[in-house]
Order: C-alpha cells, then sequence, then structure tokens
C-alpha cells in the first residue's frame, strides 16, 4: 500500500478547523477591546494577544507543514519491516497509519483507536473524526484492554495520541497493557509534545494539555517500561524509544 501524500498546509488547516472555538474567542476579545479601548488601557493586551495567536500558528505550521515529520524519516526501524507485527494506536483522530503502512509495505499491520467519548472528552477529537474516516481495518479497544496476544508486537506507535488520556492511573494500566502485548525484544515509540518551556512560548497555556518529560518517565517506569533513547524530531517534539524493563509477562 502507498502513503497518501499530504497536502501543503494541511497540519495548520486541521489545527484550525477543528479548533476554530478558540480563534472565534480571540477574534471577539479583539473586537470588544477595539471597541472599548478608550475606556481601558487594552492596547498592550491585544498586541500581546496577537503575536501570541501568531506565534502558536507559525510554529504549528513549522512542525505540522514544514520540518518532514510526516516523511517518517526519524525512524530507526528496518526499511523493510518484513515479518514483523507492527500495531499503530490512535486517539481517535489517525493521520499516520497509511503513512507508516506505506514505509513499510511489508510488515503485518494492526491499527486500534482507543478513544472513549465518556472520558476523552476533547471536542477537537470529536471534529476530526467527523471529518477523516478511520484507517480500513481500524479496531476500537479500550485503554485497560488491548486486543494483543501476550509479547506478540514487533513495534508499537503511539504518535501524538498517549497525551489524550488525562487520568495518570489510566495511562500508566494503558501502558502496561501495551507492555504486555510487546515482543520481548520488542520497541514502542511514543511521540509528543513536552510541557517545557519552548511549548509554553510556542503556546502559551495551551502547553498545559501536554505532559512533562517527568510524568512521562513516572508513567512509563509505572508500566515496566524503560526509555533507551529520546530523539527531538523538531524543538517541540520528543520521540521516547521505550522497550521492557525485564518484566516478565
Amino acid at each position: 500500500m502507498e502513503a497518501m501524500n499530504r497536502k501543503p498546509f494541511q497540519g495548520i488547516w486541521n489545527i484550525i478547523r477543528f479548533n476554530w472555538h478558540f480563534y472565534v474567542i480571540a477574534l471577539l476579545l479583539l473586537a470588544a477591546g477595539v471597541c472599548f479601548r478608550q475606556y481601558f488601557p487594552v492596547l498592550l493586551l491585544l498586541w500581546l494577544l496577537i503575536v501570541s495567536l501568531l506565534l502558536s500558528l507559525t510554529v504549528s505550521w513549522y512542525i505540522y507543514d514544514a520540518s518532514g515529520l510526516y516523511d517518517l524519516q526519524w525512524l530507526d526501524i528496518p526499511e523493510n519491516g518484513a515479518r514483523l507485527l507492527m500495531v499503530n494506536i490512535n486517539a481517535g483522530f489517525d493521520e499516520t497509519s497509511h503513512l507508516l503502512a506505506g514505509k513499510y509495505p511489508d510488515a503485518r499491520w494492526k491499527v486500534f483507536d482507543f478513544y472513549d467519548p465518556e472520558k476523552h472528552t476533547e471536542v477537537s477529537i470529536r471534529r476530526a473524526r467527523k471529518a477523516y474516516a478511520a484507517y480500513p481495518g481500524t479496531q476500537q479497544m479500550r485503554t485497560d484492554g488491548i486486543p494483543l496476544d501476550t509479547a506478540s508486537a514487533d513495534v508499537i506507535f503511539l504518535l501524538l495520541a498517549a497525551h489524550e488520556i488525562r487520568d495518570h492511573g489510566e495511562r500508566s494500566g494503558f501502558f502496561t497493557e501495551l507492555a504486555r502485548g510487546l515482543h520481548e525484544q520488542g520497541k514502542i515509540i511514543v511521540l509528543e509534545h513536552l510541557r517545557d518551556t519552548r511549548n509554553f512560548i510556542a503556546y502559551n497555556i495551551g502547553f498545559l494539555h501536554f505532559f512533562s518529560r517527568e510524568q512521562w518517565q513516572q508513567t512509563f517506569e509505572a508500566s515496566g517500561l524503560r526509555v533507551t533513547a529520546e530523539q527531538k524530531i523538531t524543538p517541540f517534539l520528543s520521540a521516547f524509544i521505550l522497550q521492557k524493563n525485564g518484566t516478565a509477562y
């Protein structure tokens, strides 16, 4: 199966249309500030709001459209992937399965979606699910029960998805399930923004939607996994390569 090419500005367009309510609120605040500027000293705040919006959109364009993120050249896995069982897990919005399958056409593939509208309440995910059809053959799963045989998966991908599990206990249980399904020599690849200074500068309070490196480390350790490598894909994205920490399942 060949990977479908991404369209120019697809990343930034998705961000705007799935989160349009934030931009409507920002525009309303700007309009209100202009209307009442003679009564309140809001000019500086308006400029800060404009700069913050433009900065976040520019950084997002760089990450999702200009950085080569979706070329997947940063993945350190043998190109053919022959006979490997590869698993891609998403949170209800899947931009990567067709790309991964195109990069590793000889692998055996399973694609899972852990989205649960009762637990994962982000409105942007609901909009994305309406806009994009699921990858063919995608199976729905629960975060406490991944439908994999024990020690069967060679590579598990979690690309910009795991942060949607907001509860620490649910997240640790989920990674424990991943560890159970992972082959003894297998890898889990987790790609995420971090709650750090760079992402704060880029996204302001939006960086609170991300988790810190320390929080991810706690989740991995509690699940019997260890970080064997950490790679900066851009200054704003980190990829963690995980393997089992000697725990038998």
